[in-house]
């Protein structure tokens, strides 16, 4: 796949003639929501098996084969020029795609309501193909240990037709909040925590899980260990169903890193005792805070690199946010900033005739317009190059794979950049 940053006078049709394509093929593969008037800075992946390289002055085959991972000799052979060739600037080199690797994807998705809406749904079908695990958001638990189940809809027909994995994921949520009080309780008493596992195991059983994932937030410092020995029983209990069992974990950089949302999650422990687990590298620019990059590269590299210090990379889905936010500024305290897709970010900047900029230390888009009300804003999103930039830190360190917040936001480049760069671990069918 070739990633294309729109220029000036870029159209639809320019491009399919520079890179051989069908004008259909690049429209249908971003389901571009402007292919009449594309933005400066937009990205576009272009489908096609490999991509060019236009050389640039202090350009060599060397260091061109080095980017492209192969030997300087076999890019040569490739393009059926000279290993000696002076490569003059503006040459458009064919480089072959880059080895698949295997990985592992999950995806949330969360309903509203009493149902799980056909646009919720439609939206699940479409990624369920580029998914080992697909996780409904999520069931909360009484005091009592008993649960209640978010609306499933087709979502397990869904995930059956892709031989995805469905994934049951358990919140201490009351009120729409997380918890401590009711952590504490699920955590501390005996007799509410074995009905807790019992109400799992049935319901797991009745509804089709096969992963048990438990997203337990803002819990008390003091209940680390209970939550520690809480997942040992837990995994001896579902392991004799033959399931996983997976948590998910706060973004931290060290093992004393203080803070409510962080001191109860034991990264080493959870290592050694979940199948896998989901750490939160997103969220860094969220709706009640200002204006930043929603998971910017180098908090997300610094967070990453501290957990394979405490657990094996093969255990760690990288978390990944499918949605950026649209500030009004100037930023207050207490106000809330607009999720918004990709699309949606596209058509907002094509709209007000502002360009698209890239910011190469965080490794995200964003763009600033003034509204009708004249008021100023600034949206932060996701694009393929930030997700190509995560993908290549996925492979760097080796990790498990990467799990989505969440489903229902369109952003269609990333599935094709999945196909691109892994085969998608499924379950046996």
């Amino acid at each position: 796949m070739q990633i294309h940053v729109v220029e000036r006078n870029d159209t639809v049709s320019n491009l399919a003639q520079r890179y051989s394509v069908p004008a259909s093929e690049i429209i249908s593969a971003n389901e571009l929501p402007n292919p009449d008037r594309l933005v400066i800075g937009q990205a576009i992946v272009i489908p096609i098996t490999g991509r060019f390289y236009w050389v640039r002055p202090g350009d060599s085959l060397y260091s061109i084969a080095q980017q492209a991972g192969i030997s300087y000799q076999e890019l040569a052979r490739i393009n059926g020029i000279s290993i000696h060739q002076q490569l003059r600037p503006g040459l458009r080199l064919y480089l072959p795609p880059f080895p698949k690797k295997r990985a592992k994807f999950n995806a949330y998705v969360e309903p509203f309501g009493n149902t799980v809406s056909a646009s919720l749904e439609t939206s699940a079908r479409k990624a369920a193909p580029y998914l080992t695990y697909l996780a409904p958001f999520a069931f909360r638990v009484n005091r009592d240990g008993t649960l209640v189940a978010p609306p499933l809809g087709n979502l397990r027909a869904i995930a059956d037709v892709q031989n995805a994995i469905l994934m049951m994921v358990i919140c201490n949520q009351e009120n729409g909040q997380f918890s401590d009080e009711l952590g504490r309780i699920l955590l501390n008493d005996e007799t509410v925590q074995n009905r807790f596992l019992n109400e799992i195991v049935q319901t797991a059983s009745r509804l089709g899980f096969r992963d048990i994932h438990f997203d337990f937030e803002y819990l008390r410092p003091q209940d680390r260990e209970a939550y520690n020995r809480f997942l040992r029983k837990a995994k001896t209990r579902f392991s004799r169903e033959g399931w996983l069992m997976s948590t998910a974990l706060a973004p931290k950089t060290s093992a004393t890193q203080a803070g409510r949302w962080y001191e109860a999650h034991d990264y080493r422990a959870h290592g050694e005792i979940a199948d896998f687990v989901v750490i939160m590298t997103y969220e860094w620019g969220y709706s009640g805070g200002p204006p930043m990059p929603v998971s910017p590269i180098g908090p997300v590299r610094d967070v990453l690199r501290y957990a394979i210090t405490e657990m094996p990379p093969n255990k760690i889905l990288m978390g990944q946010n499918l949605y950026g936010y649209d500030w009004t500024l100037p930023y207050q305290t207490g106000t809330t900033a607009r999720a918004v897709s990709p699309q949606q970010a596209i058509r907002l900047a094509g709209a007000h005739n502002v360009p698209i900029l890239y910011n190469t230390t965080s490794q995200a888009p964003h763009f600033d317009y003034t509204d009708e009300n004249n008021r100023r804003h600034t949206v932060w999103f996701e694009d393929a190059r930030s997700i190509e930039a995560k993908f290549n830190l996925l492979t760097e360190l080796g990790l498990r794979g990467m799990s989505y917040w969440k489903l229902g936001l369109s952003f269609p480049q990333n599935w094709l950049l999945i196909t691109d760069r892994f085969d998608v671990v499924k379950r046996p069918s």
